[in-house]
């Protein structure tokens, strides 16, 4: 019997947990996935998979993102095929909301001229306030919104979770270095034949000591769950108006509302119910019932963003055989899952949906002098 290839996945968030659910799927590989998960993005978010509306000028951050959100349902079929679980991702339809209605024009032609390419953005339409409550009920603040049917909501830990359970591996839960060797890298006392960093905010940490400089800085979010004991959610879209907060229903009364992006506060994972209460009152002029929620709990995470907020992902020249992904901000949830199986293919030697080479590691992860 051949001896089996080590694999380790350090982090289990999105792009960790995907790779390692895909990777596992090979039985020639041992897989284990260390996993400290203090603070992790994924963990804390309330994912919207709607990237079709941006009118950001990166081109290769779109197609990520585009390719990201084609991704779902072939994700969800896979899972499907085994048995797993699929509810963490839903497709309930999204409503984009502008101070100046006459903008949503314009988002509409964009959407439509991007449809041919992205038949998964469904049907899009500009609805009146009468038509948008059918299945929002109580939603208002507007006369006329942006709906596409094929927009999405994810459950971040829900959806590490049933990658990781569907998945044949070790699971260590743990804080680790990495170790270079001649052949293979040492972590926690195993050796391993690759690596692949999924770390976000904490990448350098774990490259500074083996010699790099790391352009990966943290961001800080948070947002707060509402839970209504009388409201049947589960088919409700998301609702995104302008500005910075989201209004994100789960099945079961449960609404998220957020999520902060805060450059300047590091590592700190303290709540700020300020900032929270800020996004309520903000929130409640499209629906006045947050304030009548019967439970609400508030999570924080910190994501991993870059100085041109572009993401990164590939083998690291220096280092063969080290796979290193970061840099996805607050599209983690709609580019995570991708990358994280374009990771695996790349382990395996499989050509990859998507060029590397358009998302260099090289020029975020550099040699120190």
């Amino acid at each position: 019997m051949s001896k089996k290839e080590k694999i380790a996945i350090v982090g289990a968030g999105a792009v960790g947990s995907t790779a390692a659910y895909y990777l596992s799927q090979d039985s020639n590989l041992e897989i284990t996935v260390f996993d400290y998960g203090h603070g992790q993005a994924t963990k804390a978010a309330a994912g919207i998979i709607s990237p079709w509306f941006s009118k950001r000028r990166n081109k290769a951050w779109y197609k990520l993102a585009r390719l990201g959100a084609d991704f779902y349902p072939d994700l969800a079929a896979d899972l499907e095929k085994t048995g797993a679980d699929t509810s963490s991702y839903q497709q309930t339809g999204v409503y984009l909301l502008k101070k100046n209605e006459e903008k949503l024009q314009e988002l509409l032609d964009l959407a439509l001229s991007r449809l041919e390419e992205s038949p998964i953005i469904g049907q899009i339409k500009l609805l009146k306030a009468s038509e948008a409550q059918e299945k929002f009920p109580g939603l208002q603040g507007f006369e006329k919104l942006l709906y596409a049917s094929g927009g999405a909501r994810v459950e971040g830990a829900k959806l590490t979770q049933i990658l990781l359970s569907a998945s044949q591996l070790s699971y260590v839960n743990k804080e680790v270095q990495i170790q270079p060797l001649g052949e293979g890298y040492r972590i926690d006392g195993q050796i391993f034949d690759k690596v692949i960093l999924a770390t976000g905010a904490w990448l350098g940490q774990i490259l500074t000591p083996l010699g790099f400089k790391v352009d990966v800085r943290p961001q800080k979010g948070q947002l707060r769950d509402y839970y209504f004991e009388n409201l049947n959610t589960d088919a409700y879209p998301v609702v995104m108006p302008e500005g910075e907060i989201d209004i994100i229903p789960f099945d079961n009364g449960k609404i998220s509302l957020g999520a902060s992006h805060e450059n300047d506060k590091g590592f700190d994972l303290t709540l700020n119910q300020g900032i929270l209460d800020s996004f309520q009152n903000q929130a409640q002029t499209y629906f006045p019932h947050f304030e009548a929620a019967e439970q609400k709990s508030a999570r924080v995470g910190i994501r991993a963003y870059t100085s041109d907020f572009s993401p990164f992902f590939g083998e690291i020249a220096e280092l063969p055989g080290l796979y290193v992904a970061s840099g996805l901000g607050s599209t983690g949830l709609t580019i995570g899952p991708f990358i994280g199986n374009q990771l695996a293919k790349m382990v395996l030697g499989q050509p990859t949906q998507i060029d590397p080479a358009d998302y260099p590691t090289n020029k975020y992860i550099k040699k120190s002098n």
